[in-house]
């Protein structure tokens, strides 16, 4: 299986201090340098510089289309321009992003993507977690964007 991942599930799993359920699902994953750069160059002591950097089963790869990252980079950032061209590339089985626009671009590539909600939430139904509300609650606490009505729809998903 090809995971290509950006920036913010990585960070986010990472403040939820739940960085291991990616090397759990996925046995490897693909970041592209904008991501990279993103968590561990200009993240400095930001959640998920040290995970990312230490981790062996994060494999760092260059993109080749770098006037489709251009392209794309007029509507997203370079990370999430650099994932979904990776993705691609790849020809990857899912993709890790939170971000919205850029899901919507790769739905229409038809490549499936998972969130970093959705990966906490995974990992309830497998039993890797007990309970979820905690982990999400560490992700507001810290700083994790997170609307009420999201947080609200995640815990009642979980039937919490």
């Amino acid at each position: 299986m090809i995971v290509v991942s950006n920036a913010t599930p990585l960070i986010g799993l990472a403040t939820a201090e739940r960085f291991d359920l990616l090397q759990k699902f996925f046995s490897r994953v693909y970041i592209p340098q904008g991501v990279y750069d993103e968590v561990v160059t200009e993240g400095g002591e930001r959640f998920g510089a040290q995970e990312v950097s230490h981790a062996a089963w994060i494999s760092l790869v260059e993109v080749k289309d770098k006037l489709a990252v251009e392209v794309l980079a007029d509507d997203l950032g370079k990370g999430e321009s650099e994932t979904i061209v990776l993705a691609r590339e790849l020809g990857a089985n899912w993709v890790l992003v939170d971000e919205r626009l850029a899901r919507r671009k790769l739905d229409v590539l038809g490549i499936p993507t998972i969130g970093t909600l959705g990966i906490l939430l995974k990992a309830k139904e497998v039993g890797l977690l007990q309970a979820l509300s905690p982990a999400v609650e560490q992700l507001r606490t810290r700083g994790f964007r997170l609307s009420r009505r999201v947080y609200e729809d995640v815990l009642r998903t979980a039937g919490e």
